[in-house]
This record gives C-alpha cells, structure tokens and sequence, in this order.
C-alpha cells in the first residue's frame, strides 16, 4: 500500500481517521540512529507505527521496533509528542489520517537486525549522515529534538 505525506498542503486530502502511533529513537554504542527505508514511500524513518488495543504506547514503540527491525529494545527516556495537525498520512486504500505520534529513546538489548515487509533498508547512522537522507520533515524534527539532548520533551 503506498503512502503519501503531505505537511501544511492545501491540496491535501481531509483526515478520516485519527491514529494513536509511538516511533523510537534506537541507538547504539557509537550514538548511531537506527532508521529504516519504507518500502511505502521509500523515505527513511524511525521505526514506528499504530497503537494496538492491547498496548501501552511504550509497549508499542517496543512492538513495532520489533515488528520493522528485529531488534529487542528498551525504553529509556521520551523525545516527545508530535500532534501537528498540519501533518495529514493518505494512504492508497482510501485512509486519510492524522496521527499523534509519541516518540521514545530506546536501547537494544536482543535481537538481530533484520529487514521486515515494511522497509528495504535498515541502517545505523551517523547523526552528520543524516541530511543526507531523503526523509520527510516530521521525521528529521524528532531526531533533531533526540540529538539536542533537550532537558525536556518536546510537546507539539
């Protein structure tokens, strides 16, 4: 299924759902970001997605790093909340949402690095590297509050 993101768009399409997500900043030894290439859009981002009726939303920034990585993490701290409803998903089956996304820091404790049906590409990255990177803005805005080291999170 593709997805578009549309950011302060007039021509995007009007939300028909809102969406309860939670995303991860995964690190590793070197400070290195984890990121994933979706295979929907191909951009880079954080590992994240839905809120399931069962979840916590930490449990879910644990689930889907699981689900889209392979990797076994634990949460360690909270970047912040991202609720910007200038930010609209449309997806090809009809889906128009609004998401509020809460995003996490989290550490690996097991797992294997391992490419799931939603991505091409799992990488650690350089926090220099990342400009580099085709990734849509609200992405790069979560690591950029991760990476200033912010004494509180981001409330947005």
């Amino acid at each position: 299924m593709a997805r578009t993101e549309y950011y302060d768009d007039p021509s995007a399409p009007e939300p028909n759902s809102l969406v309860v997500a939670a995303s991860a900043v995964v690190t590793d030894d070197e400070g290195r970001v984890l990121l994933q290439r979706r295979r929907d859009n191909d951009l880079w981002a954080l590992p994240g997605g839905g809120m399931e009726m069962s979840d916590s939303l930490p449990g879910t920034a644990v689930r889907e790093v699981k689900e889209e990585t392979g990797l076994d993490v634990e949460i360690t701290g909270l970047v912040g909340t991202y609720t910007d409803p200038r930010h609209v998903i449309a997806y090809s089956d009809g889906e128009v949402r609004r998401q509020f996304n809460v995003c996490f820091t989290a550490r690996v404790v097991g797992g294997q690095l391992t490419i799931s049906d939603e991505s091409t590409e799992l990488r650690f990255i350089q926090p220099e590297e990342l400009d580099q990177l085709p990734m849509h803005h609200t992405q790069r805005l979560r690591i950029q509050h991760f990476l200033e080291h912010r004494e509180r999170p981001y409330l947005g």
